[in-house]
């Protein structure tokens, strides 16, 4: 009996994966479109997802585009083993109501496992125009918050980079409650200091990354002034 019972559950297993893994992958147009205002059921997600991303690319750490790499298949967990300079950095690009936006993933390290999710930048590459974040295994009531519509909402209209022109990314402070736009800073989660300062740091590390990237977009914007 429990042969054949063991025998059930792993072809059970099996026959879901490909239904799993399309779950996962609309899942994921899902987030990207949430970052800039669009949300949509998983069953529509895709249609919108190929209507609003213009453009899905692959970067080196010198932001230039990897011709033979599917940003959309990029795993991040891998790609953060690797050195710098031999990463793939994916990067989609939007076009929705006549705004410009570039949207980078991100991944880093919460108070107990893995946190991610996705930033979106308007056309000056330093507003933010939406966030999403999610976890493995912070604490429900606590670090878990990150994912609630209120705490995502105080990075809206954010900017990464300082008035002196760094990238300091969005800073998750205990304490700060000026909710100031434009300083670079978001008051933290009561109790959740750890998975915070997570967030301050996959943000900075992450969108440090694309800075190369970045920088020719800004170039090119004055130019055409």
């Amino acid at each position: 009996m429990v042969i054949v019972v063991a025998a059930a559950l792993s072809f059970a297993a099996t026959s879901l994966q490909p239904m799993q893994a399309e779950n996962v992958r609309k899942e994921k147009m899902q987030n990207i479109l949430s970052t800039i205002g669009i949300n949509v059921e998983r069953d529509a997600a895709e249609e919108l997802y190929n209507k609003y991303i213009t453009e899905q690319l692959t970067l080196n750490h010198q932001g230039e585009q990897m011709q033979d790499v599917d940003a959309f298949t990029v795993n991040l967990a891998r790609e953060l083993k690797k050195p710098v300079e031999e990463q793939a950095y994916p990067l989609y690009v939007a076009d929705y109501e006549n705004e410009k936006y570039y949207i980078v993933p991100l991944r880093g390290k919460g108070l107990w496992d893995a946190i991610w999710g996705y930033v979106a930048l308007k056309e000056d590459v330093n507003t933010i125009k939406g966030v999403v974040f999610d976890h493995k295994g912070e604490t429900a009531g606590l670090g878990a918050e990150i994912t609630t519509d209120w705490f995502k909402e105080r990075f809206e209209n954010e900017e990464v980079f300082n008035d002196q022109g760094e990238l300091v990314g969005v800073i998750v402070e205990k304490g700060y409650s000026d909710n100031v736009k434009g300083d670079n800073k978001v008051s933290s989660i009561s109790g959740a200091t750890i998975t915070g300062d997570g967030v301050t740091d996959m943000m900075q590390e992450r969108l440090k990354r694309y800075l190369p990237y970045f920088e020719t977009k800004k170039k090119s914007k004055l130019a055409t002034r």
